[in-house]
């Protein structure tokens, strides 16, 4: 039995050498300035939570990352495991309490609850005629204004590591996610990819939450937004090639496993942050796959992945 079962990803924890070129990025790449110290930075997307990305002044780096507890009771059941932090009120901009816990590659994990909810913002009219219903948007002209995506939420992240079917075994145990996808290379005993959701029962929820991605090096490999729809994705891919600044990893395409349309970027310190839209939601009656990389790790359509992009972790 897990410790306890996480509700959904919350943010990624970073640090960076500026504070500027991170807001600048993160502008440019679709989320919005909830709040700014001298020495932290704080940016939502168009949900209510505060912040789904926290950047510390300092040395690049990944600092960790923070999941959403189901209730308040799970962060009790949660201090109480050897190593774990005790209940900590949340001295940052958006408030609530958390439990830290220091995972199998160093890094802060952290479970939270009660975070300050903003109101929602705006988001570009995105009404379709395809497919059987043609008609949706009957007698009106589409016309999208130019600028970056609009990022929604957080959805999920990934740890390049060392042994990856070893240490996602970790994450299950701690947080409750279950299996979506496991990948194999060669005989099915070598895990390479171990795709994660969180387990709320009959909800439905995204196909991964968490992966442990095998690779040459121990870091984030990238952290994932979902975004309003296609448009939204192409139009953040476009603003980004005007800004000239960032550099492309992978995209535009429809992954396999999760089925995401995607479009991946780096930060100015190499920090991979993805776009997507359209992913399977899965629930309790999902049972496990195992899925050869040949298949697992490519494209329904766009191009195969670099190699650059499977073997990238940023300590």
């Amino acid at each position: 039995m897990p410790v306890i079962k996480v509700a959904d990803i919350a943010y990624g924890r970073l640090q960076s050498p500026s504070l500027d070129e991170a807001e600048e990025f993160l502008t440019n790449f679709g989320m919005v300035r909830s709040e700014r110290t001298s020495n932290s930075l704080y940016m939502r997307g168009t949900d209510p939570p505060h912040h789904l990305h926290v950047t510390h002044l300092g040395p690049s780096k990944f600092i960790g990352l923070a999941f959403l507890a189901e209730n308040e009771e799970d962060l009790k059941t949660l201090s109480k495991v050897q190593g774990a932090s005790g209940i900590e009120n949340i001295d940052e901009p958006g408030g609530g309490k958390r439990v830290r816990i220091t995972d199998p590659h160093g890094y802060q994990m952290e479970v939270i609850w009660g975070m300050q909810q903003l109101p929602a913002l705006p988001t570009r009219r995105n009404i379709l005629n395809w497919g059987d219903a043609k008609l949706r948007r009957a007698g009106e002209l589409m016309r999208l204004q130019p600028g970056p995506s609009q990022v929604k939420r957080i959805a999920h992240a990934v740890i390049m590591t060392h042994d990856a079917a070893e240490r996602i075994k970790w994450y299950r145990e701690m947080f409750g996610f279950v299996c979506s996808d496991d990948v194999y290379e060669g005989s099915k005993d070598n895990i390479i990819a171990s795709f994660n959701r969180c387990d709320r029962g009959e909800t439905y929820v995204d196909h991964h939450v968490f992966l442990c991605l095998k690779g040459p090096r121990v870091g984030i490999n990238h952290l994932s937004f979902e975004v309003q729809s296609i448009d939204d994705v192409m139009l953040g891919h476009e603003h980004l090639k005007r800004v000239g600044k960032y550099e492309q990893v992978w995209g535009i395409g429809r992954h396999v496993l999760g089925s995401q349309i995607y479009d991946y970027w780096k930060d100015p310190w190499g920090r991979v942050h993805e776009h997507w839209t359209d992913t399977d939601v899965l629930n309790v009656h999902a049972a496990p796959n195992l899925v050869p990389a040949e298949e697992g790790l490519f494209s329904q359509w766009g191009h195969p992945v670099p190699e650059d992009f499977i073997t990238h972790a940023v300590p």
